[in-house]
């Protein structure tokens, strides 16, 4: 289980709700992506620091933030990192939000 005030202040950010919600459906929102299937390997940071308008740095630390929260995934392929919706770690930290609020 996750800290879950990690896990808020995860979520306290426009950009990273953006993330978490682009990553729902990445066909739709990255099929731009030439390196794989953004649904099997995941979303390239610098296509999702594309879409913030936001520099890969910037990115990458939402997107650590996120990780670190379980609320995302990352795939390492070579140097690159491909990021996806962790949907286990998200059901569960829905769930404790319902059992808790």
């Amino acid at each position: 289980m996750s800290d879950r005030i990690e896990q808020t202040k995860a979520l306290a950010s426009e950009a990273r709700m953006k993330v978490l919600d682009w990553l729902k459906e990445p066909l739709r929102h990255f099929s731009h992506q030439e390196t794989g299937d953004p649904a099997e390997i995941g979303v390239c940071v610098t296509l999702i620091a594309d879409k913030l308008g936001m520099s890969q740095p910037t990115v990458s630390r939402h997107l650590e933030l996120l990780r670190r929260a379980d609320l995302v995934e990352v795939n390492r392929i070579g140097r690159w990192s491909f990021f996806s919706r962790n949907e286990a770690g998200l059901s569960d930290y829905r769930n404790w939000l319902h059992d808790n609020l």
